[in-house]
């Protein structure tokens, strides 16, 4: 049970420091145009913690993969549908928040 929690865990906090450099970026407090491969390396390890947790889950038959699995919609239409328009990258991100959260929920009960 505490590795499903550390694992949801992981997941959810990855996805949180992605969120908060996008935001960053996004409102120009910090300025990544010349490394712009740190956003994408933060949602490959958001992605890796996300299927690391959600097979954990799986594996333990924890109910918490029942949350996990429908963030694998808003994280592949994160790498479909780019960046650009920024409104729409915005919406498919923030659209996993639920599930990350429901995820956690789930697992530290």
């Amino acid at each position: 049970m505490i590795l499903l929690r550390t694992l949801v865990t992981a997941a959810a906090g990855a996805y949180a420091a992605n969120c908060a450099l996008g935001i960053s970026v996004l409102v120009r407090w910090i300025d990544t145009s010349n490394i712009r491969w740190v956003h994408h390396g933060a949602y490959l390890v958001t992605v890796t913690a996300t299927a690391a947790a959600a097979l954990a889950c799986a594996a333990r038959r924890s109910s918490a993969v029942f949350a996990l699995t429908p963030v694998t919609v808003p994280l592949f239409l994160l790498q479909r549908h780019g960046a650009r328009p920024v409104h729409r990258h915005t919406r498919d991100a923030l659209t996993a928040g639920p599930c990350y959260a429901a995820g956690l929920m789930v697992a530290w009960r």
